[in-house]
Protein backbone atom coordinates (compact mmCIF):
# COMPACT_ATOMS: atom_id res chain seq x y z
CA UNK A 1 0.00 0.00 0.00
CA UNK A 2 1.35 3.56 -0.82
CA UNK A 3 0.50 6.38 1.47
CA UNK A 4 1.03 9.91 1.27
CA UNK A 5 2.86 12.08 3.64
CA UNK A 6 4.61 14.94 5.28
CA UNK A 7 7.90 15.22 2.99
CA UNK A 8 8.90 19.37 3.84
CA UNK A 9 7.35 21.59 5.88
CA UNK A 10 8.40 25.85 6.06
CA UNK A 11 6.68 26.58 9.38
CA UNK A 12 5.65 30.38 9.47
CA UNK A 13 7.32 32.46 6.68
CA UNK A 14 6.41 35.53 6.27
CA UNK A 15 5.22 37.01 2.45
CA UNK A 16 7.73 39.57 1.23
CA UNK A 17 6.48 39.98 -2.10
CA UNK A 18 2.77 39.24 -3.83
CA UNK A 19 3.12 39.46 -7.66
CA UNK A 20 -0.19 39.35 -9.76
CA UNK A 21 0.98 39.85 -13.18
CA UNK A 22 3.24 36.84 -13.63
CA UNK A 23 2.64 33.34 -14.40
CA UNK A 24 2.22 32.07 -10.95
CA UNK A 25 3.92 29.93 -8.60
CA UNK A 26 5.58 30.84 -5.21
CA UNK A 27 9.22 31.56 -5.30
CA UNK A 28 11.27 31.14 -2.07
CA UNK A 29 14.37 32.04 -1.00
CA UNK A 30 16.94 28.77 -2.14
CA UNK A 31 18.59 28.55 1.40
CA UNK A 32 15.20 27.61 2.74
CA UNK A 33 14.00 25.17 -0.25
CA UNK A 34 17.68 23.64 0.89
CA UNK A 35 16.97 23.52 4.32
CA UNK A 36 13.37 22.31 3.58
CA UNK A 37 14.58 19.82 0.90
CA UNK A 38 11.80 21.33 -1.45
CA UNK A 39 13.16 21.85 -5.46
CA UNK A 40 12.17 23.68 -7.77
CA UNK A 41 9.09 22.67 -9.81
CA UNK A 42 7.78 20.93 -6.56
CA UNK A 43 4.03 20.77 -5.79
CA UNK A 44 3.60 23.06 -2.65
CA UNK A 45 0.42 23.74 -0.28
CA UNK A 46 0.41 27.47 0.84
CA UNK A 47 -1.81 28.23 3.80
CA UNK A 48 -2.22 31.54 5.08
CA UNK A 49 -2.66 32.02 8.69
CA UNK A 50 -3.92 35.47 8.52
CA UNK A 51 -6.65 34.31 6.55
CA UNK A 52 -7.30 30.83 5.94
CA UNK A 53 -6.70 30.25 2.09
CA UNK A 54 -5.24 27.44 1.16
CA UNK A 55 -3.70 27.09 -1.51
CA UNK A 56 -1.76 24.51 -4.51
CA UNK A 57 1.11 26.08 -6.65
CA UNK A 58 4.78 25.24 -7.73
CA UNK A 59 8.26 26.01 -5.96
CA UNK A 60 10.43 28.84 -7.96
CA UNK A 61 14.03 29.24 -6.63
CA UNK A 62 14.10 32.76 -4.97
CA UNK A 63 17.63 34.35 -4.41
CA UNK A 64 19.86 32.35 -1.83
CA UNK A 65 19.82 34.20 1.34
CA UNK A 66 17.68 36.92 0.22
CA UNK A 67 14.48 36.03 2.72
CA UNK A 68 12.10 36.39 -0.54
CA UNK A 69 8.74 34.54 0.01
CA UNK A 70 7.11 36.00 -3.06
CA UNK A 71 3.18 34.58 -4.24
CA UNK A 72 3.04 34.90 -7.93
CA UNK A 73 -0.25 35.33 -10.77
CA UNK A 74 -3.34 34.52 -9.14
CA UNK A 75 -2.30 33.36 -5.77
CA UNK A 76 -0.87 37.25 -4.71
CA UNK A 77 -4.79 37.65 -4.50
CA UNK A 78 -4.64 35.36 -2.10
CA UNK A 79 -2.41 37.25 0.61
CA UNK A 80 -0.64 40.97 1.49
CA UNK A 81 2.85 41.11 2.39
CA UNK A 82 3.59 40.32 5.84
CA UNK A 83 1.18 37.48 6.11
CA UNK A 84 2.54 34.28 7.68
CA UNK A 85 2.34 31.37 5.58
CA UNK A 86 3.02 27.82 6.06
CA UNK A 87 4.45 25.41 2.73
CA UNK A 88 4.06 21.91 3.37
CA UNK A 89 4.94 19.14 0.30
CA UNK A 90 3.95 15.97 0.70
CA UNK A 91 5.55 12.30 -0.92
CA UNK A 92 4.22 8.91 -1.78
CA UNK A 93 5.59 5.80 0.17
CA UNK A 94 5.34 2.78 0.73
CA UNK A 95 3.09 2.34 4.23
CA UNK A 96 6.41 0.76 6.20
CA UNK A 97 8.48 3.08 4.73
CA UNK A 98 6.63 5.69 6.14
CA UNK A 99 6.12 4.91 9.42
CA UNK A 100 10.16 5.57 9.84
CA UNK A 101 10.06 8.47 7.32
CA UNK A 102 11.30 12.17 9.43
CA UNK A 103 9.82 14.73 7.56
CA UNK A 104 12.12 17.98 7.05
CA UNK A 105 10.46 20.62 9.38
CA UNK A 106 11.97 24.08 9.48
CA UNK A 107 11.12 27.01 11.80
CA UNK A 108 12.79 29.98 10.19
CA UNK A 109 12.63 33.40 11.64
CA UNK A 110 9.33 34.88 10.42
CA UNK A 111 10.24 38.61 10.72
CA UNK A 112 13.29 37.69 8.50
CA UNK A 113 12.68 34.67 6.89
CA UNK A 114 16.16 33.59 7.84
CA UNK A 115 17.22 30.43 8.79
CA UNK A 116 17.48 30.46 12.97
Amino acid sequence: MQIKVLKSKLHCVSVTQAELDYIGSITIDEDLMDAANLIENEQVHVLNKRNGERLITYVIKGKRGSGTICLNGPAALKCTIGDVLIVISYATMDFEQAKKFNPWVVFPDTKTNKLK
